[in-house]
């Protein structure tokens, strides 16, 4: 008979806990990859169409109809060092609407102040105003750095422009506290974050990089301007 006082007894009855604990941890998380991989792509895609306003902040909208939406409405592209269409290089993302292109989105991704941020930059077809912003993955403090994806910081963008008035790419720029609309480059500026300095700054500093690297895209798209 065992002796359920034994000490050994004990160690052996927490040790096959434990394993059956691996097991089925280890069998939930195996069986539950492809579900969790399928979400993560819905979820980019349903940002991407947020950012190019094809589909709206609070809209309902299931994972199907996100992913028959994308379909009809996007054209992923890759573009090369020169701007020009290639199968490798950065990731492009053209909006059309009955076979006319209605925007360009970019990813935006780069270190805020405790993680690394994801988003999606669009911009009309001028590619110079922005149409949208979204920033869907990132581990900043809520209800400071984690205000980037709240409407009211994401909708400063929305009208400002990545060029200045000397045609100047400049990208956009968090300012601290408020922009000051009698500047000139107001147009380039959006509000900062209350408390969240450090995450504004990242937010600064990896926008701009990433519409650095679309430049020559850009450029051709302009006209060689």
């Amino acid at each position: 008979m065992l002796n359920k006082e034994n000490n050994l007894y004990t160690l052996g009855f927490a040790g096959l806990i434990t394993i059956c604990c691996a097991i089925l941890l280890s069998y939930a998380s195996f069986s539950l990859k492809d579900k969790q991989a399928k979400n993560l792509e819905i979820e980019a895609k349903k940002n991407v169409l947020k950012a190019v306003a094809l589909v709206k902040e609070d809209q309902k909208i299931s994972g199907e109809e996100i992913i028959d939406l994308y379909e009809k409405s996007i054209e992923e592209k890759y573009v090369d060092k020169n701007g020009n269409f290639t199968d490798d290089g950065n990731q492009i993302f053209i909006a059309k609407q009955n076979g006319e292109i209605t925007s360009y989105c970019i990813p935006v991704v780069g270190k805020g102040l405790w993680s690394t941020i994801y988003g999606y930059l669009a911009l009309e077809k001028d590619v110079n105003t922005v149409k949208g912003i979204t920033f869907y993955k990132h581990g900043e403090t809520p209800g400071l750095g984690g205000e980037i994806e709240a409407s009211w910081f994401t909708s400063n963008f929305v009208g400002k422009k990545i060029y200045d008035a000397n045609d100047k790419l400049v990208s956009i720029s968090v300012v601290k506290g408020q922009v000051d609309n009698s500047l000139a480059s107001a147009n380039n500026q959006v509000d900062g974050i209350s408390g969240a300095t450090l995450t504004c700054k990242g937010v600064d500093k990896f926008l701009h990089e990433d519409v650095k690297s679309y430049e020559p895209f850009f450029n051709n798209i302009r006209g060689g301007k």
